[in-house]
């Protein structure tokens, strides 16, 4: 028996591959765009990488600048004693705090930018007064049973999450004096909210002895005034039984945050101003108390986040949950070229066209930590459109379905990047423009023969199709 050569091989083998149907072979373009979609995971771990070299760089600047901020206005701490169950026993000892009545602080920061490789981090110096009115009338109401304070001993303190940060002295105006305020004789430091992992809030306290001010039913006022430096955010607690704060600075992008949001802002390109109102019964805090009164005052914080407008890994990291949406329309309009133009397209083909678009995506990325999303976007977008386009026109041999692929594509990627900077109405613009191009590719293959095979690229005979009645 004669065996074949390789020649009867592969005319044997063209001759089979010929014969797959239309419809077998859209099956095929369909599981190889599922297919495609696995590197682009690798694409997203690579962001995620690059999310935590920038988190590195953000630590790294604020270590020396002080980081994230907050900070605590004059509060009085009074030592007190309570006797011991047994005789033989140490007194035990406590610190009983008292909020001012009234609080005012006013908050004035100014902003730059601080480079750490391609990452930006927002640093701000901050200017703040802290004023706080004092009613000691009917103090103390909920001291421990047996315990006595030690009035002699009274501190007013001030709290700050990193002294770090610290660029000058922090002084304590009162009526008969100002004093330089130094680590607190009371305590060094006050763990304010606790997660389940025991991870919370510290304030580093710094304070001045008021034993002349800090008496039985007396009223004063005090102010503490502090310049700090910091990355990314600045808060103020509600430390008065009502609390009024003012902010201003000439970062164009605040996000305000925290247990309350302001009760009126304006934001500009120069800058912002904020201003909140917490009244008593809002902050759901005792106005006196144990040391423990302080546990919850971190969700009474008035904050304001200094951030990047667009953040580039966050919308590259939009753009590849649209990955499907991208490789199906780019693979269904390379199928409605390929029946409409009788020239076949071998699933090598497409897979080179989703190996060029997951390249789109690593463009996109390593551009926009440069020059930011959009232009990014807009060079990416327009190389790879180019090349689907001029790939066309050398699978197809056709300058027109090279023109005709050019418009198709930039009206593709025009829609994604819409999509990519609507928020809200994001899901619905996508399934329309989804449900659309479905429809155009029915339309276009109506009359196809889904049964019939694709003919060889260069056959002159057409595939078949449904005659019409």
């Amino acid at each position: 028996m004669e065996l074949p050569t390789s020649d009867q091989v592969r005319a044997a083998s063209r001759s089979i591959g010929f014969k797959l149907s239309m419809g077998l072979k859209l099956i095929v373009v369909c599981f190889l765009a599922l297919l495609m979609c696995i590197p682009s995971f690798f694409v997203s771990s690579l962001v995620d990488d690059r999310k935590t070299s920038q988190a590195s760089a953000v630590d790294d600047i604020s270590s020396h600048v002080g980081g994230a901020q907050t900070f605590l206005g004059p509060t009085l701490a009074i030592p007190y004693t309570t006797p011991p169950p047994d005789p033989k026993e140490a007194p035990g000892h406590g610190i009983y705090i008292v909020f001012p009545a009234q609080a005012s602080a006013s908050v004035k920061t100014t902003t730059e930018e601080r480079h750490r490789s391609l990452f930006k981090v927002p640093v701000f110096n901050a200017n703040l007064k802290l004023d706080a009115a004092f009613d000691l009338r009917g103090v103390p109401a909920d001291l421990p049973t047996g315990a006595t304070l030690d009035w002699s001993k009274a501190e007013i303190i001030v709290g700050v999450s990193d002294a770090r940060g610290a660029l000058a002295d922090a002084t304590l105006v009162t009526p008969s004096s100002t004093d330089t305020l130094a680590p607190a004789a009371i305590a060094q430091s006050w763990q304010l909210s606790t997660d389940e992992n025991g991870h919370g809030s510290r304030l580093t306290l710094f304070g001045a002895n008021q034993a002349a001010l800090a008496k039985p039913n007396a009223q004063f006022n005090v102010s503490a005034n502090l310049k700090f430096s910091g990355a990314q955010r600045i808060a103020v607690l509600a430390y008065g039984k009502t609390t009024h704060v003012t902010a201003q600075g000439d970062w164009p992008n605040p996000s305000f945050d925290g247990g309350f949001l302001p009760a009126g802002y304006g934001i500009s390109q120069s800058g912002f101003s904020a201003n909140w109102s917490v009244p008593f019964i809002a902050r759901g805090i005792r106005a006196e108390g144990p040391v423990d009164t302080m546990r919850t005052l971190d969700a009474t914080a008035l904050g304001t986040s200094f951030v990047e407008l667009a953040d580039p890994y966050q919308s590259v990291n939009r753009s590849l949950k649209y990955v499907l949406l991208f490789l199906g329309f780019v693979f269904l309009a390379y199928f409605v070229f390929e029946v409409s133009t009788h020239k076949r397209v071998h699933p090598a083909q497409y897979i080179l066209v989703g190996i060029a678009q997951i390249i789109f995506y690593l463009l996109l990325l390593s551009l926009a930590e440069r020059i930011g999303f959009d232009w990014s976007f807009l060079i990416a977008g327009a190389a790879t459109v180019i090349l689907f386009s001029l790939n066309a026109a050398w699978i197809f041999a056709s300058r027109t379905q090279g023109i005709q692929a050019l418009a198709v594509f930039s009206v593709l990627y025009s829609l994604i990047y819409v999509l990519l900077r609507l928020q809200d109405d994001a899901l619905l613009v996508g399934a329309v423009a989804s449900f659309v191009a479905i429809a155009v590719a029915m339309y276009l293959t109506r009359r196809i023969d889904w049964y019939s095979s694709l003919p060889p690229a260069g056959s002159p005979d057409p595939p078949s199709v449904v005659p019409q009645e």
